[in-house]
Parts: structure tokens; C-alpha cells; sequence
């Protein structure tokens, strides 16, 4: 069946049938997409938005860009020569992933306007049945969500924020139609996002208040372009783009090092993060506020040459009282303090623990996987396979995010293991396959172990990192070369295989 005659018959409401689905049109799902079409593996994609881009299609806030150097935040066998700051801001990098798409004819494949809300195993067909949001249906073997951890937006529950007058948005989903031209803002935050926007939007807002529940350590990084000589460099002498993705790789992963192995190595950091405050920030009780009273890498690094800089702007408050509520015209703090305010942004990050609870999945015998997470806690083999959850398979899975390389790596890697396990089922004569509870406790509890001793858990703070039980369900707990190591070979042993109603131990 061609692209045009699949797309006639979903929108004709009738059951579109594949034989791999990939869930989001990011890294992960683009990367799934072109390893399956390598391999000849028929498959489709759903993206709930009219674009691809996942992350970088979203976030289009003032200043935005990547925080790992762009040679090494791409995909490996799709390097670009001539990016023109090592990290990029966002309109590049969304440009790179739709080059990709074009380069590998993806946009065939690419169902647009489809939000994923629940999907079911049947257990006599061995199939999954998918459904989206306006009751279209996708039958396929094989379900693969690159949906990822970063993309529902957290804004957390104030009171009075009904009654607020005045214009609101998250970060995510920046309003490009508020003029904050002379006006109060408020930024809500003070992560990732918020050091980026600050330095972007101070010389332009009337005001600007910051509102802190714990700062951030922020590393000095200058992002000047990079010269077009070296870009001709990078494009003309064979090796040269490798060298320098082999450079950031092994100076990032000398950082995780230090995370994972040795957290009292992090004062080293601390004295730098230390200095870039002082550099900028003259007032002592406002150096006060902005130091962070826990180890460095407990929380996300941070890196910036300006965000110190708009905090000094004489227009910028940094508010460490907590928001008790708005009202119609601004927002009180605990103190009783109302200031007012015209445009509020939510800096506020993201559902990351819970992200899973937003697609209602159930596998064999009708188990709710979200049910299971919630009792157990959201686990997985490698991050990628999940026990009794046959053919189903999670890139960005449950601890698999990294607070100190490219998450393009490890989405590499899980891309090689998913499409080793889809051709292992074909090898056994199978139907399907899914980890043994065995393996998948075993791994976790090797896992868990070793974050025991990580700066995450040693740290003295509280993140997103860690679920409602100060479990740290999200972050890879060694190397990211170790990751590779673990995933580089598919090991049919962890494995059970189905034919049909049948179990078959490989």
C-alpha cells in the first residue's frame, strides 16, 4: 500500500495497518525511522503536532539553544560541517532535523495531527492496537515511542491564577503574539530555559521580576560563532569533524565521571560557578540568593556568559519568597508582598516522572502499564523494553537521560538494540518478544545500586530527576560508553519470544 493510499483510508476512518509505529517526530523517532528504513522494515509515523521537531520544534523562546556543542548533539552518520555557533540556538538545529527528514524522505511516512492517547495489546492477533486523540486507529507489530520526557509542560497549580488579567505561557509554548515590549514581566523559574530568556528579553521589558526557589550553578561559557575557516575546515578535511566529536565527547563524559564516580570532585566546578557569579554580580546579598547551598550536578548544570549579566540589569528583581497567589493584576509572595505584573512566563520545566501517564497503555491480559509503574515504579530493561509488555519499546526511556553528554548518543544506541530486537523476533520464527521480569529486576536493582552513590543522590538537593519517592527514575547511572557497551549486543537470553499463544525461551 503506498503513503497516499494509507492516507486516504485513515482519513476515511478506516484501521491503517504497519508493521512498526513510531510515536513523535523528534531525534528518537526520526533516528528509529531511518534505521528501519535501512533494514527494510515497513513502518509509519504519528506526530501530534503539524511539523517534525519534537524539542526543537516547540521551544522557541527567546535565546534558545542547545547546551551540549552541536557537533556532538547531532546524529553520527549525518554530521553537519557548517553549524554556525559550537551550540546552536534553536532555528538551527530544528533546520538540521528537517534536512534530515527531506535527505531520507521521511514526510511519507509522517502522519501529522495524530496525538497518541491510548493503545492495547491484542493477545490473539499479537498486535497492538494504537488510537489517537480524534478516534483514528493504527495496527502494527511493533510500537516504538520517541516520545521522550521534555514535552508536557509543567506549570504548577497557584492559587488565584484563574483571576489573573494579564497574558501567561510556559516557556514551551512561547506566545509570539504578547509584545513584552516596555511591559512587567514575570519569569517563573530559574532552569534552563530561564537563564536563556532572561539575558534575551531584559534590555526590551519595563521590568522584570525573577522568581528563585533555588538557584542554579551556572559555568561561564562564551558562544561566540564559529569562524567560516573552520567550517571550511570541518567540510573539506576528511577526519576533522570526527576529531572534534570525539574531543566534546571525551571532555563531557570526564564531567560524568566526576558525577557518577567521584561527586567531591565537582568543588572543581563549584569554584568556577562561584567566580561567574562574582564576575557579574557586585551586590553581596544578591550573590547570597544566587549560590547554590548543594553540590554541583546534583541539579542540571548550567552554562551561560549572560544570564549573571541580566540578573545585574538594574531592571531585574530575583524574588526568593515563595509565590503564594495571584491576583487580578500581579502576584503576592509569602512575605504579603504584591507586585504587579503584565506578562507572566512559566520557566517551570516539564512532566518528566510522570510523562508516562498521559497514554493509557495495556498490554497482554488487559494490565495497565501505568498502573504498574505507579505501584512499582517506572522501570525498564536497558530504558528500552519493558517485561510482559510485548514489542513495545521506549527510546528515552526510564533512566536514560544524562545530566553530562548528548542524549543523541544514547539515542543511538537504543536504536540499535530496538531494531536488533525487532530482527531477533523474525530470526526465532516469532510473533513477539518482551524482557523476563528476572532480567529486568536484576538490571534495575544493579542500576539503583550504582546511582546510590551518584551526585543525584548525594548531592543535598531535590530534582526532576527523582520521582515522588526520591527515586532517581530518569538518569543513566555511568558512562555513556558503558551505556553503548550494554546495549550493543541484544542478548535473546533476557529475553521471552511468542509465536501465537505460545512462549518460546530463546
Amino acid at each position: 500500500m503506498t503513503a497516499a493510499e494509507q492516507t486516504a483510508e485513515t482519513t476515511a476512518g478506516k484501521v491503517v495497518h504497519t508493521r512498526a509505529l513510531i510515536i513523535g517526530s523528534g531525534f528518537s523517532g526520526l533516528g528509529m525511522a531511518i534505521e528501519l528504513q535501512k533494514r527494510n522494515v515497513e513502518f509509519l509515523i504519528l506526530e501530534k503536532a503539524d511539523e517534525i521537531g519534537g524539542t526543537w520544534r516547540d521551544n522557541t523562546y527567546p535565546g534558545c539553544a542547545c547546551d551540549i556543542p552541536s557537533h556532538m548533539y547531532s546524529f553520527s552518520f549525518e554530521p553537519k560541517a557548517d553549524w554556525r555557533h559550537m551550540w546552536s540556538f534553536q532555528p538551527e538545529i530544528f533546520d538540521y532535523l528537517k534536512g534530515v527528514t527531506e535527505k531520507y524522505g521521511l514526510r511519507r511516512y509522517i502522519r501529522f495531527g495524530s496525538h497518541v492517547d491510548r493503545a492495547h495489546w491484542d493477545d490473539d492477533e499479537m498486535r497492538w492496537h494504537v488510537f489517537t486523540q480524534d478516534g483514528r486507529e493504527f495496527v502494527a507489530q511493533f510500537v516504538i515511542s520517541g516520545a521522550g520526557g521534555l514535552h508536557i509542560p509543567l506549570i504548577p497549580e497557584i492559587a488565584g491564577f484563574d483571576e489573573f488579567t494579564g497574558a501567561t505561557f510556559h516557556s514551551a509554548q512561547w506566545d509570539h503574539s504578547v509584545d513584552i515590549t516596555g511591559k512587567r514581566v514575570a519569569v517563573i523559574g530559574t532552569g534552563a530555559s530561564a537563564i536563556q530568556i532572561v539575558p534575551e528579553i531584559v534590555e526590551d521589558v519595563a521590568a522584570l521580576q525573577l522568581y528563585q526557589r533555588t538557584p542554579a550553578w551556572v559555568m561561564p561559557r562564551p558562544n561566540n560563532p564559529i569562524p567560516e575557516r573552520a567550517q571550511r575546515l570541518f567540510a573539506n578535511v576528511p577526519g576533522t569533524r570526527a576529531a572534534m566529536r570525539a574531543g566534546i565527547y571525551w571532555i563531557h563524559e570526564t564531567v560524568g565521571f566526576a558525577m557518577t564516580k567521584q561527586p567531591r570532585l565537582l568543588k572543581i566546578g563549584e569554584l568556577l560557578g562561584k567566580w561567574n557569579i562574582r564576575r557579574s554580580i557586585k551586590d553581596r546579598e544578591l550573590r547570597r540568593k544566587l549560590t547554590p547551598d548543594y553540590r554541583a550536578g546534583c541539579k542540571r548544570i548550567l552554562n551561560s556568559d549572560t544570564y549573571y549579566v541580566g540578573i545585574a540589569n538594574p531592571k531585574t528583581e530575583v524574588i526568593t519568597d515563595p509565590i503564594a497567589r495571584f491576583t487580578p493584576r500581579g502576584i503576592v509572595t509569602g512575605d504579603g508582598t504584591e507586585r504587579e505584573v503584565d506578562v507572566v512566563v512559566f520557566a517551570t520545566g516539564f512532566h518528566v516522572t510522570d510523562s508516562y501517564t498521559y497514554v493509557n497503555i495495556k498490554g497482554p491480559n488487559g494490565e495497565d502499564l501505568v498502573d504498574r509503574w505507579n505501584r512499582e515504579g517506572i522501570a525498564a530493561l536497558r530504558g528500552i523494553t519493558v517485561a510482559d509488555m510485548p514489542n513495545l519499546f521506549f527510546l528515552l526511556g526510564p533512566n536514560t537521560a544524562l545530566g553530562h553528554n548528548s542524549v543523541v548518543f544514547m539515542i543511538e544506541s537504543q536504536i540499535r538494540y530496538a531494531a536488533q530486537a525487532i530482527a531477533a523476533v523474525d530470526r526465532h520464527g516469532a510473533q513477539a518478544l518482551a524482557p523476563t521480569r528476572e532480567a529486568q529486576d536484576r538490571y534495575n536493582a544493579e542500576l539503583q545500586g550504582d546511582l546510590s552513590g551518584t551526585v543525584w543522590s548525594t548531592g543535598g538537593c531535590q530534582s526532576w530527576y527523582l520521582d515522588e519517592h526520591g527515586v532517581n527514575r530518569t538518569l543513566w547511572s555511568g558512562m555513556t560508553w558503558q551505556y553503548w557497551l550494554a546495549t550493543r549486543r541484544f542478548k535473546a537470553s533476557e529475553y521471552t519470544f511468542l509465536r501465537s499463544r505460545s512462549r518460546v525461551a530463546a
